[in-house]
């Protein structure tokens, strides 16, 4: 069974992260959200309510599961036996910094990454950019699944 991750902080889940996950569950038998935890890290959005946006986003998908981790990727990859690191490419800058990424876990632990592009419609998307246009009262919801929503 191919089983891969998708490790982010999905603070918020973006229609970007969307097209990946929905174009990432037709490469792997199983697709896991991996929620990275950062205690150093101000989120906008609770753990809880990230886990829940996911979760409700894909209710109906069920190659998709949702998980929270601490530490290093690749330690979480082997604790749950994943051979796979599934990463959205926006840009050349996304490129090189995931590259470094990628060769520095195959050289860690053996995990390869496959890196999706992502769809012209959603590459200007970031989290960073959601997160500024919630906190100026702009209208997010253009840029973020119905899930998402500022309470």
């Amino acid at each position: 069974m191919k089983r891969a991750i998708f490790p982010g902080s999905f603070d918020p889940l973006t229609l970007g992260h969307f097209d990946i996950i929905k174009r990432g569950v037709t490469l792997f038998d199983e697709l896991i959200v991996a929620i990275g935890v950062n205690a150093d890290k101000k989120y906008m959005f609770s753990l809880e309510d990230r886990k829940k946006f996911i979760e409700e986003t894909f209710t109906d998908e069920p190659k998709v599961k949702v998980m929270t981790y601490e530490g290093l990727t690749v330690e979480f990859c082997k604790k749950i036996d994943v051979d796979f690191i599934l990463r959205g490419l926006r840009n050349p800058a996304d490129f090189e910094f995931e590259k470094a990424i990628a060769h520095t876990n195959r050289e860690l632990a053996n995990i390869e990454t496959v890196f999706l592009l992502t769809s012209a419609e959603t590459s200007y998307i970031a989290s960073s950019i959601v997160r500024d246009v919630i906190r100026n009262n702009g209208n997010y919801t253009k840029l973020v699944p119905n899930s998402v929503r500022v309470k």
